[in-house]
């Protein structure tokens, strides 16, 4: 399966484990690289000392190659990225932000740079600051989403289309099959979050990975676009937030309600009514907890099996 992804970060299968806040620890990251595809620690809810103490869990555990999840509205930014670099991590994932801001010092530093983004134009600017690839999300994936609503099926061709960088799809994937259809589309390789949620290596809370077990259609929603969009599970905070949007909150009257930690509470500590349960429209095609080496080999049997299919059409 060698393409230009799996060159980039030499790894065997052209796949990538999502970086997810509260779901996505040493543990996670370090079976999925050694399951032949692309572990990311998920930074994002990590204090630096924290991290510091997974990327080094994380190398004690797996001789393959791993990378680091950096949504760049953290407040520790400048910390973050020394401890990835002092630390000898050669891949970084940026998200929610400017790429220009840090691709440039990352790549001097010997480190893949790889930009997360949910339209054309967020491509175009992330290859003008000259990352080395762009992962394209979808409007169906979970936790923090483009405004614009672009599904997965529309937004890689369109990207693909002027991009010259090599390209991941993101966003309702996590089959074989889903990961055939995107390649076709256009894309080098693919990033799947909420399967790798419900492993059992994922560091989410047991009770909030049986509500992704459990998930249905119709069952997730995006909301909270006044400050960032975010795709939920229906649960009592849920509903909360649809009762606050009946008398036209501001921002404000929508962040007090939002509090501190829910994201936490929800997926780490398992607080299924006012915790923040973060998953995307995917979750209802996914219906059990499995190791992570399992959910790639069966993703890569199904992804064969289906190519096979497709040439005998």
């Amino acid at each position: 399966m060698a393409n230009r992804i799996t060159s980039l970060f030499n790894i065997k299968y052209p796949i990538i484990q999502a970086g997810m806040i509260w779901n996505s620890g040493w543990k996670l990251a370090s079976a999925a690289s050694n399951s032949g595809i692309l572990g990311l620690i998920g930074a994002g809810s990590m204090y630096p000392d924290v991290l510091r103490a997974h990327i080094q869990k994380c190398k004690a555990a797996t001789d393959h190659p791993f990378g680091v999840n950096v949504p760049m509205l953290y407040p520790n930014i400048e910390e973050i990225m020394d401890i990835i670099v002092e630390e000898g991590v050669k891949i970084v994932f940026t998200s929610a932000g400017n790429p220009k801001t840090w691709t440039k010092w990352l790549q001097e530093r010997g480190i893949t740079v790889v930009h997360v983004v949910s339209s054309v134009n967020f491509a175009l600017k992330a290859q003008d600051a000259g990352v080395d690839a762009i992962v394209a999300e979808g409007f169906e994936a979970g936790g923090h989403n483009g405004r614009d609503e672009t599904t997965t099926l529309t937004l890689i061709p369109m990207v693909k289309e002027q991009l010259k960088i090599p390209l991941i799809a993101a966003g309702g994937i996590a089959t074989g099959k889903a990961m055939l259809a995107c390649m076709v589309l256009g894309a080098d390789g693919v990033q799947v979050g909420s399967r790798f949620v419900a492993s059992e290596e994922s560091s989410a809370h047991q009770a909030f990975k049986q509500v992704v077990v459990d998930s249905k259609e119709g069952d997730t929603q995006l909301t909270l676009k006044e400050l960032a969009p975010v795709r939920l599970v229906k649960n009592k905070f849920f509903n909360d937030i649809q009762d606050l949007y009946k008398t036209s909150p501001t921002p404000e009257q929508l962040k007090e309600l939002l509090g501190r930690a829910r994201a936490k509470r929800g997926m780490f500590e398992g607080d299924l009514e006012d915790g923040e349960l973060e998953i995307g429209q995917i979750a209802g095609l996914i219906h059990d907890v499995k190791p992570v080496a399992e959910i790639v080999e069966n993703m890569v049997n199904e992804f064969t099996e289906a190519k096979h299919a497709l040439h005998g059409l």
